[in-house]
């Protein structure tokens, strides 16, 4: 059978893989924002995932927000974003109405693979009774569903989609296999064929658990530690000469993995009548930091309240070299002190002015502009390679104006921060 792919979603997962999917096999790339497939139709992509020429390399890849342009596919990858919502609890709203979209042009033999983070259980519980609902075929019989969890990482230029190893799984033993064939023949790195979709479904969202986990532990050390004077990069670079030692370090855990994924197994723990402790605790722990950072800040610039002090923030996105803006906790950090008669500005050659002012009600500040300031309180949040060679002394107003690293980039005791 010849393959037609379309790709449901077309954000930092869906595009890359449509890309790669589009050099071998026929593939549709399906938005249901008009403007998004307007720019990847002029070769602009504003994640900054896929260049032009990326674009251009995929022959076989058309974009579309039509439907009619995927009724004839008979392989589905939806690649929808599936946040939180403002109480923490599983947004899977956007992962639904997607599903809803391809039950609807559903035909027998058809494939539909999820690649969107859920919880255990959510593919075939949630969203295959949709299918059957839109479609009026059945489950395994008339068509079949697989999962393959996405690994990408935002910003990250080396580990590219085709680079990091994919886990497949199917709804039976042959639809299982015809999914790892079908990953296998554009991913470099391999494929793991797990036992089962639940399987699959839960190896993903534990990948993201064990590091805000472990982010957790060192954000905890570095409370203790700062209360003891001591420096917490000194003492992890110490304990980190044993072999064994994980490489973590403290930090703001934003974003839409780390941030997110624990809340949708401790969700699903709770629908079985169990409250988890430690993925809790941890989560607690990391939302905390920014209200921590934030006090710490305030406490040391507390000397200086007489006067309206001028803050500036060197990145927004919530990590380095991307423009993800997604549950980025410095927003938290920046909201308390605007909320408490500071004057803020900030600074990110990433992130773009026009949705960091549509989500959060804040204006970034050009570059040529920044030239020409000077503050009192300089703080470093996020780890962009543009910001490792700016002498951040050029735009304090004096020797007692406050530099904090709180990402530890520069080599500069003084400067560092958790």
């Amino acid at each position: 059978m010849q393959k037609k792919i379309a790709i449901i979603g077309l954000g930092y997962v869906g595009l890359p893989l449509a890309v790669e999917f589009g050099k071998r096999y026929t593939t549709v790339g399906y938005d249901i924002n008009k403007n998004r497939i307007n720019d990847l139709k002029k070769g602009l992509d504003i994640t900054k995932e896929v260049t032009k020429a990326q674009l251009k390399s995929s022959s076989k890849l058309i974009f579309s927000s039509n439907i009619e342009t995927i009724i004839d596919s008979n392989i589905y990858i939806i690649s929808v974003p599936t946040p939180i919502n403002k109480h923490n609890l599983p947004d899977v709203s956007i992962l639904l109405n997607a599903t809803s979209i391809v039950g609807s042009i559903l035909k027998r033999n058809d494939i539909v693979i999820f690649e969107s983070t859920v919880y255990p259980g959510c593919t075939e519980e949630d969203c295959v009774p949709i299918l059957e609902k839109e479609s009026k075929l059945q489950y395994n019989k008339d068509f079949f569903c697989g999962y393959s969890p996405e690994r990408i990482n935002p910003g990250d230029k080396e580990r590219t989609v085709t680079k990091i190893v994919k886990v497949t799984s199917g709804s039976n033993s042959d639809t299982a296999e015809i999914v790892d064939n079908l990953y296998s023949s554009i991913i470099k790195a391999g494929t793991y064929k797990a036992s089962s979709i639940k399987v699959a479904e839960a190896a993903k969202v534990i990948e993201n658990c064990q590091r805000d986990i472990n982010i957790a532990f060192v954000n905890e050390l570095s409370i203790i530690f700062n209360k003891l004077n001591l420096d917490t990069q000194e003492v992890l670079e110490a304990a980190g000469t044993k072999w064994n030692f994980l490489p973590f370090k403290p930090g703001l855990v934003g974003g839409h993995c780390i941030g997110v994924d624990p809340y949708y197994l401790t969700y699903k723990a709770k629908t079985l009548g169990y409250k988890s402790k430690i993925i809790d605790s941890g989560r607690e722990l990391n939302d905390l930091m920014a209200n921590y950072i934030y006090k710490e800040i305030d406490d040391k610039l507390v000397r200086h309240k007489n006067n309206k002090l001028n803050i500036l923030f060197l990145g927004v996105t919530f990590k380095e070299n991307c423009p993800d803006i997604r549950n980025s906790k410095v927003f938290d950090i920046i909201q308390s002190f605007k909320s408490n008669k500071y004057s803020v500005d900030i600074y990110d050659p990433y992130a773009s002015n026009q949705e960091v002012y549509k989500t959060n009600k804040v204006k970034l500040l050009e570059l040529n502009n920044l030239k020409k300031k000077h503050y009192d309180c300089i703080i470093v949040s996020v780890a962009h390679k543009e910001f490792v060679d700016i002498n951040v002394e050029n735009y304090i107003k004096n020797k007692s104006s406050l530099i904090y690293d709180l990402k530890g980039i520069y080599n500069n005791k003084d400067y560092r921060r958790l």
